[in-house]
């Protein structure tokens, strides 16, 4: 207990307290923000039991400081910068998700957006025929997956799939998902008012807060809003149910008014701002 005592004296005296200005309080905010919102990534992931890890190693050499156990101390001083490369090759997937998501468009960059057409990204008739497909594949069960892409390029997973290149129908994705059909296995990427690829594959979604009843199709699902702007809409193949991937959230069994809203969301229409809405619903993530 006394090394204890003396250690946290000795320690104690090296800090001055220095005056503290308005930008210092600002700075200080900043950074709580960046570690909370750090904190809030790290926990969705694999590196969240890593931290958990790190921490009881500080531990543990913050005792063996006030101990002055020299060998450990040595030995960690060692391995140190070792660690943080092997921390950096591990978690590479974890660290190009985010740097992802920091380069993704805000509603702040929309603002520097190039004029809109009239009807916006896509047709009213465009949702129309996706939400009568939808309807129509959740009334028996057939699977489906229709990410509806926004300002993010979506070409990199276009090359996983095969070209349709079709002007969106409810026929052609209730004809694209058909059980035992060559195109039904993947996810169909809708750009505008067309079809441009079917079989595609999407990145799966390692967020440890998804339900685990959750399949593949769902992962991918959210898996690709994770890493885009992107809309997409996934059937069940088991319950029929639809949902709604947005943003990295799972918004699951949506009706149709639902289903609308968040369309004309990325439609992004001139005048439709009034429509936006706040996508998070009673069944978001479970």
């Amino acid at each position: 207990m006394a090394k204890i005592v003396e250690f946290l004296q000795t320690n104690l005296e090296k800090f001055n307290m220095p005056s503290i200005g308005w930008t210092d309080i600002v700075e200080i905010l900043f950074i709580a923000f960046l570690v909370y919102e750090i904190m809030l990534w790290i926990k969705t992931t694999r590196a969240w039991a890593l931290l958990k890890g790190i921490v009881v190693i500080l531990v543990f050499l913050l005792i063996a400081e006030i101990f002055e156990m020299s060998t450990i101390l040595w030995i960690a001083n060692r391995l140190f910068t070792i660690a943080a490369t092997v921390i950096v090759v591990v978690f590479q997937p974890e660290l190009r998700k985010a740097l992802e998501q920091l380069g993704k468009k805000t509603r702040f960059t929309n603002m520097f957006e190039q004029n809109r057409d009239q009807e916006g990204r896509f047709s009213d008739k465009t949702i129309n025929e996706i939400i009568k497909g939808c309807t129509e594949m959740a009334k028996v069960k057939t699977g489906a997956l229709i990410v509806v892409e926004q300002s993010n390029n979506l070409s990199e997973f276009e090359n996983t799939g095969i070209e349709v290149d079709g002007v969106v129908t409810s026929q052609l994705l209730i004809n694209i998902f058909e059980h035992n059909t060559p195109l039904h296995d993947g996810a169909v990427i809708v750009r505008g008012n067309r079809v441009t690829y079917a079989t595609c594959y999407l990145p799966l979604s390692d967020n440890l807060t998804l339900s685990k009843e959750l399949g593949t199709r769902h992962r991918a699902g959210v898996g690709i809003s994770e890493v885009s702007d992107s809309l997409t809409i996934i059937v069940s193949e088991e319950t029929g149910r639809i949902s709604i991937a947005y943003e990295g959230k799972l918004n699951r069994n949506v009706d149709t008014d639902t289903l609308r809203r968040m369309l004309e969301l990325v439609q992004n229409k001139p005048g439709s701002e009034k429509k936006r809405i706040r996508f998070i619903g009673k069944g978001a993530n479970r």
